[in-house]
């Protein structure tokens, strides 16, 4: 071979190699470049996603210390705004109520372990911890931010009066909230100065947080004191802006676990790092969906009730806005339901919050059933619910399920062993074509509602304009007849009792009457079912007591009978207010009657026999009122063992003239002579009627046909004749 070609050939393969080694080179370099960037990418992923991980953790963890918080505020509120607490924690003797529905409540509750109740001037009337009295006092157990809070309720008034926050304590940390003792409507009869307030905590101690960590999936949340560094935490403040410590958590770390799976797969083969970054973004994809669906379970689980698992009132407000909308959009009506439940309270009263609690339940899966498809169910207070859906048609749809509603809340319900009846008023408003906004509408229903309960309750009512005016006018005669009981400028007048032999006086009736300044008398008919409504039929219970067994203290031969309403009867601490007056009145309890009518004791016999067997033991007598006007019988005369039964007006006004009214009343004296029971008749109107019933048996006589309800004084210048003509055969023989 000639030397050239040789050369030529070696030139040749020297330049391959070259060509090779420098495509090999290049290509070394160029994987090494991209290995490295590939790695620097992964490094950064994985960097970033450390970072969205813990930043998800943080917002998790600090969502769970507000939803934290906010149970508490939620607790608080249902327990301070409360008609029954509005009465008793305020009451003198209300203690007891107090640590029953307080103090004990702390015990191995889930909601709150500390319960106390406070005054203006910051002196503990109840504290208790863990179901039992706490000894420390406030200031030694509380950070000086808890002043804070109450300070910010106290100086609210009844504006905005609960305030909720995290306090250092000398347990730990807790979240305590203050509220202003009220009633569910936010009325308060207390001045300032003499308003009391609930506090709630609940301690932030290790078993809790850890219960939190399981609940929001965040490994490893533990408390830390404030001056620990991490790098990602949760400040846990108080009230006045001071650091009480920190949540700290185990970072998962994912993007670092995901690295060391891959590095040594990119290493070897870099065709791979197109897989690694598909799984990556299938990682990504999986965790963005995970955090978007824990986002919308949090804000569905912010406007649901917990208790019922229904919407909320705030849930309600978005959905009837919802609604409110699409029949703008559609033309249809937004049709909506107001209910509130009668008799819920007895039965929270009578068998305990848990069973009232099993009530709710069964009551909100009932009323699940009976809506109509794509309906909005809400539970919006203690026992008021609301129904809103869209129609067609006018109020017909809302009528038909409201008859539905009662139809099925009239059935007895068996919760748990207890069988208990109940029923509901309804309130129906209607927004035509949507043209009608949220909070006008549920004003409207609320309205509608209320009238339905004024008019017996167990029904339904629609709204109408007029219902307005009469809300206003019954608001203002609500706020004159409170003001009326507080000062004292109500009178009584008192009907005199006739001994039915001796056609003398042996005793009065008290019955309650009001002048209205600026309009003039007023019917008790008229005010009383007022202040039955508005809660103030205890407090006038109690002046109308009071003020009989002060007067009747001058008539020492007169027995007194005074009227108790349901609302006195069922409240557990009436007997101790009788104590009270009679203690406070000097006057013997056996000259003193309390009158009952049945519709109480038939709702609650159980309940309505105790009271009576409490009263029985202070020596005043019970009577049965307006006894043949309903569904009384022997069961309820041997069961509860009345000293006294008054005959109704109805069964004395036709006896003159029906012979089956005669019968009537013949009968029903003598059912009552039989169990030996005096009688009382009432409504006596002619000398006819007077002879009728005494000869039928009746011991003791009222009515017209004697006297009107008269003065005080009127009664005293009927006994000093009488006195002065019983004295004169004496004055006689004497001489």
């Amino acid at each position: 071979m000639p030397a050239f070609i040789r050369q030529k050939n070696q030139a040749s393969g020297i330049g391959r190699h070259a060509t090779v080694t420098g495509v090999l080179f290049s290509f070394a370099v160029m994987v090494a470049v991209v290995t490295v960037m590939v790695l620097t990418a992964l490094s950064r992923v994985t960097d970033n996603a450390n970072i969205l991980d813990d930043e998800r953790s943080r917002e998790t963890t600090a969502g769970a210390l507000k939803t934290f918080e906010a149970q508490l505020g939620a607790t608080l509120n249902d327990y301070a705004a409360w008609d029954d607490a509005a009465v008793n924690v305020y009451a003198t003797d209300g203690m007891a109520w107090t640590i029953s529905n307080y103090g004990e409540m702390s015990s191995n509750s889930a909601l709150f372990d500390v319960a106390i109740v406070i005054d203006d001037d910051k002196k503990p009337l109840m504290v208790y911890r863990d179901g039992q009295p706490m000894g420390s006092a406030l200031d030694d157990f509380f950070a000086p931010s808890f002043w804070t809070l109450f300070d910010k309720v106290k100086a609210a008034g009844l504006e905005s009066p609960e305030a909720v926050g995290f306090v250092g304590t000398k347990s730990g940390i807790a979240a305590v909230g203050v509220a202003l003792v009220r009633e569910k409507s936010g009325a308060l009869n207390a001045p300032a100065g003499q308003r009391r307030y609930l506090i709630f905590a609940r301690h932030l101690n290790d078993e809790t947080i850890r219960s939190l960590g399981e609940t929001y999936v965040i490994q490893g949340l533990k408390r830390v004191p404030a001056a620990y560094d991490a790098q990602y935490s949760v400040a846990i403040d108080d009230a006045a802006g001071k650091a009480l410590g920190k949540l700290v958590w185990i970072s998962r770390s994912p993007g670092d676990i995901s690295y060391a799976q891959v590095r040594p797969t990119v290493v070897k083969a870099l065709g791979l790092v197109g897989l690694f970054f598909a799984g990556l973004l299938v990682i990504g994809w999986l965790a963005g969906r995970r955090l978007k669906a824990e986002e919308n379970n949090a804000r569905e689980d912010a406007l649901r009730d917990r208790l019922s698992g229904l919407s909320n009132r705030e849930g309600l407000g978005i959905a009837v806005d919802d609604v409110v909308a699409k029949a703008k959009q559609t033309g249809k009506n937004v049709l909506l339901l107001y209910l509130d439940l009668d008799g819920f309270k007895e039965v929270n009263d009578s068998y305990g919050h848990g069973t009232g609690d099993q009530l709710i339940r069964a009551v909100a899966a009932g009323l699940k059933v009976l809506i109509p498809k794509g309906a909005v169910l809400a539970r919006i207070g203690g026992d008021e619910f609301a129904i809103a859906f869209l129609s067609e048609g006018g109020n017909a749809e809302a009528l038909q399920l409201s008859e539905q509603i009662l139809d099925f809340l009239a059935e007895p319900l068996e919760i748990g062993r207890r069988v208990v009846v109940i029923g509901a008023s309804i309130g129906i408003a209607m927004a035509a074509g949507g043209t009608i906004g949220r909070e006008e509408l549920v004003r409207r229903a609320d309205l509608a509602m209320y009238k339905a309960k004024e008019a017996g309750r167990a029904r339904m009512t629609l709204y109408d304009p007029a219902m307005d005016a009469d809300r206003e006018e019954r608001n203002a005669l609500e706020l004159d007849l409170r003001v009326a009981i507080e000062s004292g400028d109500l009178t009584l007048a008192y009907q005199p009792l006739i001994d039915a032999s001796t056609h003398e006086m042996n005793g009065v009736e008290a019955l309650v009457r009001w002048n209205r300044p600026g309009h003039g008398p007023v019917s008790p008919e008229v005010f009383i079912p007022i202040a039955e409504t508005s809660g103030l039929i205890e407090a006038l219970g109690l002046f109308v007591l009071r003020k009989a067994c002060e007067t009747a203290k001058q008539w020492p031969e007169l027995r007194v009978a005074v009227n108790v309403s349901p609302g006195q009867f069922r409240n557990p601490a009436f007997t101790d207010y009788v104590r009270y007056v009679l203690k406070q009145t000097e006057i013997e309890a056996q000259r003193v009657t309390l009158e009952i009518t049945e519709g109480y004791m038939i709702q609650n016999p159980q309940r309505t026999r105790q009271s009576i067997e409490r009263l029985k033991t202070l020596g005043v007598k019970i009577a049965l009122d307006d006894f043949g006007s309903g569904f009384s019988s022997i069961g309820y005369l041997r069961q509860f063992g009345f000293d006294r039964i008054k005959i109704d007006r109805s069964l004395v006004e036709g006896v003159t003239e029906s012979d089956s009214q005669r019968e009537m009343l013949q009968a029903t004296v003598a059912l009552a002579r039989s169990l030996d029971i005096p009688v009382t008749a009432e409504g006596i109107e002619t000398e006819e009627q007077a002879l009728a019933v005494r000869l039928f048996g009746c011991d003791c006589l009222q009515g017209y046909f004697f006297s009107k309800p008269v003065p005080a004084d009127r009664i005293t210048e009927m006994l000093e004749a009488r006195r002065a003509l019983d004295a004169m055969p004496r004055q006689i023989t004497a001489a």
